[in-house]
Formats: structure tokens, sequence, C-alpha cells
């Protein structure tokens, strides 16, 4: 039993916290969206804008940096919270707005609803977002206060209960935080969806004396974002989710392993560590008891492999990021030959919620074989893009539907690629697939790291596939001979087929070969890498056909399969747009004034297609069948 209450002492820093807290309420504060999304949107730009206009003003303002909300296809975003006022957002700001604001709100008391998107807390003047179509699905938990607090300041992060779980696990036995954790069955976010709590057993029962923990934070996924967002928006979450694993598995040093791309979420979570020691949460006897964690930040240098466990560590003891064959498994034998605890950023961001809030809470969310809610990144042919969290079991169709807001205008579902490149591109007659790790396996999907990609009819389902195997295929390591050639043989035979090359039994073959992949590779990175592949084969099987017994992209995608033509009865003489914009001359006059493709000279890039004034349309995108003495040339 500690002599030292820890309960006590974080009292004493939380009521520190709260009145630091409230002492900033009592002006207006203007929060800027300025994760990595929201500064690629220009946010440091509005940050500027407001702190002018509140200058010019002579106003008693705060303009602070928060993360991401999630609302990515409305930034730049900022939150203006003012005395006497519910806190409101607003998004698409520009100087104008950001004027208009200033000017109407701050040193007046319009809020300028006609502008807002959401109000924070209930109100009879505009609706909060739980009140948008994409609330009424949205569950938050790990993003609950991702956009809304300050990340540069701990006391933020403790005046809203901040590391109370810590404290609570501290005040009874390192036991109890396990047996909650596998109670809650709270399985790996990673991709793999193994439960967490198993493996944190594992370790604990190993009987070594030194123990490592480590957060893969080496998102690597194309149009992937969750674990970037996390870090950079509330990094104490994450952190006091890896101190309740160590307390729990008996480690004394940790290790966030983060890419260097993410250059943001490096700077937000080294100083979250920094704050975290001079509190008494990370170090020495923490809250005055005698268990003693620390944590340092470990760059990867953007190697998609290793995000995989073993090729992790291996990167981190200065070998080069190769998977190792397992057993012996992370927990028995893993950073520097001892006993180590590896999960993902999401995974122990949820950790502080079990321990503060109970088991039996979060398996009140999805379902019971996972538990929880599951957070993705919305990209591609979609109205709102951005990052959510749904709980375990909502659809695929209300994820796009109702959360995302559809497709665009004119736009019509063709395909979703779930799961990053090594997931599965998933058709309509899918959408009602309920999102958890068994039900997306069963489909040919994985959950994977949370990506999940929209694509319409202009999208080629051949290409799409070659997309994601080429990216797999280059961030190989080269190990094993199944990944090395196979998935090289694979992209060859993607490749001819997006020509017109090949026939039905080249079909076969490839189906074949990426079976053998699949089954042969070492890790899981080679077994998944074929995903793509299998589930157009499975799903879009016509597409394959059309490709390689008419030599017709149905998408109008593939280069080599279609052509662009000028129709005469609707070419204006006069006008010369298409002729301006073909960077190779193809586009010559006629005798008779008129426009024309020379096909030779055609790189297919589109630009006279979409630079054709619309009162015309005269150019036309077309994938004629190849005719079978035009292929047989084509292959010689």
């Amino acid at each position: 039993m500690n002599k030292t209450d820890p309960q006590e002492i974080y009292e004493k820093i939380k009521e520190e916290a709260r009145s630091w807290v409230d002492a900033r309420q009592e002006k207006p504060l203007v929060m800027v969206g300025t994760a990595t999304c929201g500064l690629a949107a220009g946010a440091l730009q509005v940050k500027e804008d407001f702190l002018k206009e509140i200058e010019n003003k002579g106003l008693d303002a705060e303009v602070i940096e928060v993360g991401c909300i999630g609302h990515c296809y409305a930034e730049p975003l900022a939150i203006i919270a003012k005395p006497g006022f519910p806190p409101v957002c607003y998004g698409h700001l520009d100087d104008g707005l950001v004027h208009r604001l200033v000017e109407d709100f701050l040193a007046g008391d319009d809020p300028s609803y006609e502008y807002a998107m959401a109000a924070l807390e209930r109100n009879d003047e505009f609706p909060t977002f739980e009140d948008f179509p994409r609330g009424v699905y949205e569950e938050k938990l790990i993003l609950e206060h991702c956009g809304f607090t300050d990340f540069s300041k701990i006391e933020s992060y403790v005046a809203r209960d901040g590391y109370s779980a810590l404290a609570k696990a501290l005040s009874g036995d390192p036991g109890l935080v396990l047996e909650e954790v596998k109670e809650a069955n709270l399985r790996g976010r990673g991709g793999a969806g193994f439960p967490a709590g198993k493996k944190w057993e594992a370790c604990l029962n190993n009987g070594e004396d030194e123990k490592y923990i480590i957060c893969n934070g080496d998102e690597g996924d194309p149009g992937a974002f969750m674990d970037r967002s996390v870090l950079e928006s509330d990094p104490h979450l994450v952190l006091e989710g890896m101190i309740l694993c160590a307390y729990a598995v008996g480690a004394k040093q940790g290790y966030l392993y983060i890419r260097a791309e993410y250059p943001r979420a490096v700077e937000h979570t080294r100083k979250a560590i920094e704050q975290a020691r001079e509190k008494g949460f990370l170090g020495s006897s923490i809250l005055g008891t005698d268990f003693s964690f620390d944590l340092e930040v470990f760059q990867g240098s953007g190697a998609f492999i290793c995000g995989e466990a073993t090729a992790l560590v291996n990167s981190m003891e200065g070998r080069t990021g190769m998977p190792e064959s397992r057993p012996p498994r992370l927990v028995q034998q893993g950073f520097r030959g001892k006993p180590t605890v590896l999960n993902n950023v999401k995974t122990f961001a949820y950790v502080p919620l079990i321990i503060g809030r109970g088991a039996e809470w979060f398996k009140g969310i999805g379902n019971p074989e996972s538990p929880g809610t599951a957070v993705f990144s919305l990209v591609g042919k979609i109205n709102n893009t951005g990052l959510v969290e749904v709980p375990m079991g909502t659809t695929l169709r209300q994820l796009i539907e109702e959360v995302g807001d559809g497709l665009p205008e004119g736009s019509a579902f063709k395909a979703v690629q779930i799961g990053g490149p090594s997931g599965g591109c998933l058709p309509e007659s899918s959408l009602d697939v309920p999102i958890d790790f068994d039900s997306l396996h069963e489909a040919g999907a994985i959950m994977g790291s949370g990506g999940l990609v929209v694509m319409d009819q202009e999208d080629c389902m051949v290409s799409v596939a070659r997309f994601f195997l080429e990216f797999t295929q280059h961030e190989s390591c080269g190990k094993c001979t199944f990944c090395r050639l196979g998935t090289k043989h694979m992209l060859d035979i993607l490749t001819d087929i997006t020509r017109g090359e090949g026939d039905l039994q080249t079909l076969q073959f490839l189906k074949e070969l990426s079976e053998d992949v699949r089954d042969g590779s070492l890790c899981n990175l080679g077994r998944t890498a074929p995903n793509p592949v299998l589930t157009t084969l499975r799903y879009f099987y016509d597409e394959y056909r059309a490709h390689v017994e008419e030599g017709r992209c149905p998408a109008l995608v593939c280069r080599d399969l279609i052509l662009y033509y000028i129709k005469p009865s609707k070419c204006s003489k006069l006008c010369n747009v298409c002729v301006g914009s073909c960077p190779t001359e193809a586009i010559y006059t006629r005798d008779d004034g008129l426009k024309a493709i020379d096909q030779e000279k055609c790189v297919k890039c589109d630009n006279c297609r979409k630079a054709c004034p619309t009162e015309y349309d005269a150019v036309l995108r077309l994938s004629p069948p190849v005719l079978p003495d035009e292929k047989e040339r084509k292959a010689k």
C-alpha cells in the first residue's frame, strides 16, 4: 500500500488546472484548427487575420491553436467562445469572414449564425454538431475533445478529468487495470484486432523484470490520417493510456514510434511528455507512488513496412526494418530482447476511457465481438471528407451516405476501398455490411488502420487495384520470395491488363498468383497486399473481362484503351481553347476550320475535354473495342 494518496495529489493538480481554464474563459477565446489538414487549407493565415483584426479593434481576446475537429471538408475552421454565448464553430474562413466575425461578434453581440456551422452547446438559435446527419451516427470517444481544447496546455486535458484514470489505477492493484481491459474486450485498432488484454497479460507473465511499451504511430496508408490527428490534437490521451499499460505489466520505459513525416505530431507529443513530467504524471514516483515510468519519441524514416511490429522493433534497434518470423512474439522477446507490448495509437487512447468509465460502459457501445468505436478517414468521391468516429456495427452505407453526406451531385457510387492499401474494394451490394473486424473480413476486406476511399463510376477498378498494388510492391522489404517476386509479377500482369493485353487465362493466373502470395508471405504486408486484386476480381470481374476480351476500359481511365475525338457538329470554328490546352500540339485546325486530334501525338491528358466550353461540349472521350488485328499488332 502506498503511503501517499495519488488521488489527493491529482485533485490538487486538477484544481489548479480548473482555475487556469476558468480564468481563460472570462474573455473571448478564438480557437483556430491548426492540425495538418487545417494548415494545408490556410489556417495559419486565418489565425494571423484574427490577431490583426482583434488588435485593430483593441479587443481583449485570445487566439489559440487547436487540433482537428474532424470536419476537414470545411477547413479552415475556428471556434469562438465568448462569455454569455455558446461556443460556435465557423467553417470556410477567409479574411473577409474573419473581419465580419470580429466586427459583429467579438466587438458586438451578433454571432452571425448565418455563417456558423454549429454551436457546441445546446441553444435555441442554432443547431449543434449532434443535429447534423453525421452527428446522429457518430459517437466520439477518442475524438471527443479533438479540435475543442488546447493541445499545447496540459491544464486543458487535466481540467476535463485527464489523468484521473491514472490516479484511480495507482490507488489500487495493477492487476485491476489488466482485468478491466480484458473485460472490455478491447481489440487492437492497428488492423489485426487482437485483444489488447491478452497481449498485455502475456507480457506480464513472461517473468522478465525489464519490459517495454511501444506505441505504433507509423501510419503509412495512403489517405489515412487518424493516428496523426489524435497525436496532434489530444496527445495526453495516448500518453495516459501508455502509462496505464506500463503500470499493468510492470514496464519502466516506453516509446512512441512516429514517422518523421508527421512533424506536428512529433512536436506536440514531445511537448506533452515534457508537461506530463513537470506535473508528476511521468518519471520517477508518479503521483507520489513507487511507480516510475518514462516516455520518449522515436522518429521513423517513413518505410511502410515498419508498421509491422517486428520490423518496427528492428528499425528502433538500428537494423534494417524487416519483419522476423514469429514466434517468439514481441511479448516474449521484443525491443532489446525484452518483453514488449506494442499497440496502435488509437488502442492506447481507449484505455483511459475504459479505466475511468468501466468495461461495461465500453461494451455497451458497438457489438459484443467488436465493442467500442471505429475511427475512419473519409476521402475520395464523397462530400464531407474528414475524420469520423462511429460505433462498431454501423454499416458502410450509413457511414458513406449519412456521415459523409454521400457522393457529389452527378456521381454514382461504384466501390469503397477500406483498410488501406492492403484492404479490399467492396461494391454497392456490400454497403449494408456492418463495420467490425469479422464482418469486413468475411466480405474480403479488413478494418485496417481506418482508411476509407469512396469511388464512383469514373474510377476503373483494374487501375485502382494496380495503384494499391504498386504501393505495396514498392514498400515490400524484399525479404521473402512470395512478396518480393509475387507482387512484382502481379503488378506486371495488372499493367498488361490496363493496356488491353491478356485473356481469361491471364485473369485466372492472376487470381491463383494472388492467393499464393497471400498464403505464402512472411508478414501481413505480403499476406494482405493481394486484397485489392482479389476483391476487384471477385466483385468487378466483368470490368476485367472488358479489358482483356474487348480491349475496352468501361470507366474511360486506362490511357492505352481510350481516345479523344472532337465532334465536328459541335465544334466552333472561332474557339481555340482546346488548342491552347494541349501540351503536345496534338490538336490542329482542319481545312474547313474545325478542330481535330492527331491520335499519334495525343497523350490522353484530358486537358482538351476539360477546357472545352460547356455550351459546345465538343470533345468526346471514348473507349471503343480494340479490333483483334489491332490487339495483335500492339502485342508485337
